[in-house]
């Protein structure tokens, strides 16, 4: 059990985070922005390659690193020495979670591998998370995020249909991969309350990319439709498109339900079209969805952006404007939810950065602190967890191992 005062629904378990990068800790970010005490393990002297990743850096820091390592305490431990392997037994020992995003048989060959942990704590509930996953003939092969991407479907199916497959810009399919892992660990931890078991949780971004892939498979299967390339829209679903406005900004407008689509004929001053059999329906809009879009690009086009919204939300239409970070830091909306929360870092200031996603009524998560220094925490850890005194400290320092 966490030694600190930490407060969250997570706030009794502690977690022990292995991997690097974004997969992995990913993870234990959301576990730690609802209370869990996250104690991250980094290599001596360079750390988790995220503290140099992002596209831009300030002060030469990493903006990505203070929010992906938020909440969590920052230790060294060499984990290909004996004694850095030695430390880290004894950490899991007394640890609820273990997290890495290791390939398979790393942990293994480092004498950290699930059945000799749980040998020392029945209990645990190791999160592995991997490209491929723990078996299979693909196991074995190094994955990224952008791999699980193309072999999950996303890929294929994302970008211009003239052009080759796109990625979205963000880590989504590590991202992904990330949020069904802490939904497994979760799960797992409720498993043990009934149990007192723990448990493998097994999480490949392939399979988190997959999951999200709607009705693909049996559509393929069943019909023989290959989901193809769209561009800005979906097959079948109309009218849901970004649309021009008089100023030259695009606004989008959903309005593919047929109870809204009669709203927004009569916005338009077209009631007719609502009732005119080539779009009086689901089935006809989707397969009228050009000519719908062309329709209705050319009614926005004479309007301004911000009257055209105004009207839009009166009339009970979904629509709103494609935000960029500068919009997300005006917005009232944004504000009134504190969508976005601010902390102090010592070296860059202020700090902006989203805040914990969901918000619980009687047990809210929280940032609490941005990504540490690297063993930022090593004399808490090392001294109050495990009981070694300065001078101990300073040798596995001087060694190596820390």
């Amino acid at each position: 059990m966490p030694a600190d005062t930490t407060t969250g629904p997570l706030a009794d378990l502690r977690v022990i985070e292995m991997g690097q990068l974004l997969a992995g800790p990913f993870c234990g970010q959301l576990l730690g922005d609802f209370g869990a005490e996250v104690i991250k393990l980094e290599a001596p002297g360079v750390g988790d390659p995220m503290r140099q990743w992002g596209r831009e850096q300030s002060q030469g820091k990493s903006l990505w690193w203070p929010v992906v390592a938020r909440n969590k305490k920052s230790v060294t431990c060499d984990l290909r020495n004996p004694e850095g392997q030695r430390l880290a037994r004894e950490l899991i020992a007394d640890a609820d979670i273990v997290i890495e995003n290791f390939r398979p048989g790393t942990m293994e060959r480092w004498g950290l591998g699930y059945e000799r942990l749980r040998e020392i704590n029945p209990g645990l509930i190791m999160v592995r998370v991997t490209g491929y996953g723990q078996t299979g003939p693909y196991a074995p092969r190094a994955g990224y995020g952008s791999i699980g991407e193309a072999m999950g479907g996303i890929r294929y199916t994302t970008g211009d249909p003239e052009n080759a497959p796109a990625r979205t810009g963000i880590s989504i399919g590590d991202s992904l991969a990330a949020v069904f892992a802490t939904i497994g660990t979760l799960a797992a931890v409720h498993h043990r309350e009934r149990t007192g078991q723990g448990q493998l949780v097994d999480s490949a971004i392939y399979e988190a990319v997959l999951a999200m892939m709607e009705s693909l498979l049996p559509e393929y299967a069943i019909t023989g439709y290959q989901r193809e390339r769209t561009g800005s829209v979906l097959p079948n679903v109309a009218p849901s498109n970004v649309y021009p406005t008089a100023g030259g900004e695009m606004v989008l407008i959903a309005a593919n339900q047929d109870s809204v689509f009669t709203r927004l004929t009569e916005l338009m001053g077209r009631p007719e079209l609502a009732v005119d059999e080539r779009y009086c329906n689901h089935t006809a809009r989707g397969a009228r969805m050009a000519e719908l879009d062309e329709l209705i690009a050319t009614w926005t086009a004479t309007a301004d952006a911000e009257e055209l919204l105004e009207k839009l939300h009166t009339a009970g239409v979904p629509a709103g404007r494609i935000y960029t970070a500068r919009d997300m830091f005006t917005d009232p909306h944004f504000a009134a939810r504190e969508a976005i929360v601010r902390i102090t870092h010592p070296e860059l200031g202020e700090l902006p950065m989203q805040n914990v996603v969901p918000k619980l009524s009687a047990t809210p998560g929280s940032v609490r602190h941005a990504g540490p220094e690297l063993g930022e925490h090593n004399a808490e850890v090392y001294g109050e967890l495990l009981g070694l005194d300065a001078d101990q400290i300073a040798k596995l320092a001087q060694t190596g191992v820390i």
